[in-house]
């Protein structure tokens, strides 16, 4: 998962209007069209799933490439698949040294957020002797180095989940592996969220200095994502009565194994959201909008909780209730649409022939393709009786809307065409500071230096005359934060707005 997805992420406050494409951000509509079906980002329409994948065994870790397409974990063979809309998946990774029983084997999947730099994928999987984290690259997947070694493993409660945050390191999630008094233990990375830097070493600015221990007091974490203001949420399982959701912040005590659920106790952080084991057993967690959404897995749900933009939360909504059975994964794509994997051949469920699956949903404001076959003639246009309006051709503009906290930042980016209408764009434009775009949607946006290329996606690539697209983005920054300029759309310079 990568802020992606982590957030994969997306704006708290944005907006989606269909009339600029399926997916699409969007600021304030022109007030003198028709009014447009608009619905806020997040809002997915799960009546109208699209199969990516079929026939997988325990799909687990899932985070997605520069491209869009999705690299998969899967649990037990210890292979790493690709996966993408129309196509076969294709095993690009075999991992090695994966002990896959109970619920251990190969668990979490995250992609560097500098991949375009770096080429970096990283893997969290059950050895027979610990839980260990590695990286490869998809062009040598044979060599694969070892970041963090040593986790206690088990048959049980291996945690697994990773995820890189919104200031560019990797956190993990890790079980008790069935020992609980290891939660409360400062000395011990088990029952912990850990905070470390792509090598693996220790943050300068972690809780502790000299640790990897971010939060403790956990029993099981394998959910982590954040919104776009950058609070860090991990849904965890309990043990005979309390699944949660917490929000975590450096440092906090959870409680495991003296709590389960809420505590109301002053030593320890209360989670957000409880669900009994029965409703839930959650695993994988992803933020879109201002939406958390949880997969579980004895619930046999997707559960949809609002987020009230100051760290709270609404009345959680169960979603796909049965449906698919056991939901191990769900991950906000770049492509805009939710992807959610299941998990009901990892021996707790009962399998459908074509599981487990990998589906997407696509955002609520996606127009279905229509139902009657449009005319194959078009009846001749009699000449305008006067000229139509010149524009001068590669004309545009772009507005920047940032939205940004201590060291991390989300802007929204909106192109204007007002030149010769475009079938595929590429916006290019280069940071005046030390930022860093670790995470995108709605376009596929890399960078080299300081200079960072954005382009279209399937789905908003045409581009008419007067016609706009936008995207957004996630990044770090250090000394500052000034808006860039510079933005060239296809090579042509472009006013900057606002």
């Amino acid at each position: 998962m990568r802020i992606r997805s982590m957030l994969v992420a997306a704006l708290a406050a944005g907006v989606v209007v269909s009339g600029f494409g399926a997916g699409a951000l969007a600021g304030v509509a022109d007030p003198d069209p028709p009014p447009v079906a608009v619905a806020a980002v997040g809002d997915f329409d799960l009546t109208r799933p699209q199969v990516v994948a079929t026939g997988l065994t325990v799909p687990w870790g899932m985070d997605f490439l520069p491209d869009g397409s999705a690299l998969v974990a899967l649990r037990n063979s210890g292979q790493v698949q690709r996966v993408r809309p129309g196509q076969a998946p294709e095993q690009v990774a075999q991992i090695s040294g994966v002990a896959a029983a109970g619920e251990g084997g190969l668990l979490g999947l995250a992609v560097s957020p500098t991949y375009a730099q770096d080429s970096y994928v990283y893997v969290y999987l059950t050895t027979a002797t610990d839980n260990r984290i590695v990286r490869f690259r998809l062009a040598s997947p044979q060599t694969q180095q070892p970041v963090l070694t040593g986790l206690a493993r088990s048959t049980i409660h291996n945690g697994g989940r990773i995820a890189f945050g919104p200031d560019g390191m990797l956190y993990a999630g890790v079980g008790d592996a069935g020992q609980t008094a290891t939660a409360q233990d400062p000395a011990s990375r088990n029952g912990k969220i850990l905070r470390l830097r792509p090598d693996g070493s220790v943050p300068s600015d972690n809780p502790t200095p000299g640790s990897l221990v971010y939060s403790l007091g956990h029993r099981n974490v394998q959910g982590l994502t954040w919104d776009a203001q950058g609070r860090l949420y991990a849904s965890e399982f309990g043990q005979n009565t309390w699944d949660e959701v917490n929000l975590i912040v450096a440092g906090g005590n959870y409680g495991w194994p003296t709590v389960e659920g809420r505590g109301n106790d002053p030593r320890f952080r209360d989670p957000l959201v409880v669900w009994s084991t029965a409703q839930s057993s959650p695993s994988g967690a992803a933020v879109a909008g201002n939406r958390l959404y949880v997969a579980a897995l004895r619930g046999t749900r997707l559960w949809n909780v609002p987020l009230t933009g100051d760290g709270g939360v609404g009345t959680p909504v169960a979603e796909l209730v049965g449906t698919y059975g056991r939901l191990r994964t769900v991950e906000y794509g770049p492509d805009g649409w939710l992807w959610v994997a299941t998990s009901n051949r990892d021996g707790r469920g009962s399998p459908a022939a074509t599981d487990d699956r990998i589906l997407r949903f696509p955002p609520r404001d996606t127009t279905p393709p229509p139902t009657t076959t449009p005319p194959t003639t078009t009846p001749p246009t009699p000449p305008p009786t006067t000229p139509p309006p010149t524009t001068q051709p590669g004309a545009c503009e772009v507005s920047w809307a940032a939205n940004q906290w201590t060291g991390g930042f989300t802007a929204e980016v909106r192109i204007t065409n007002r030149g010769a209408a475009r079938n595929g764009w590429t916006l290019t434009w280069s940071f005046a500071a030390d930022q860093r775009v670790t995470n995108a949607w709605n376009a596929q946006v890399t960078q080299a230096g300081a200079t960072v290329t954005a382009r279209n996606v399937s789905w908003n690539g045409t581009l008419p005359q007067g016609g706009t697209a936008s995207f957004g983005l996630q990044g770090t920054f250090g000394t500052g934060n000034p808006p860039p300029d510079g933005f060239r759309l296809d090579g042509t310079l472009c006013q900057r707005l606002g």
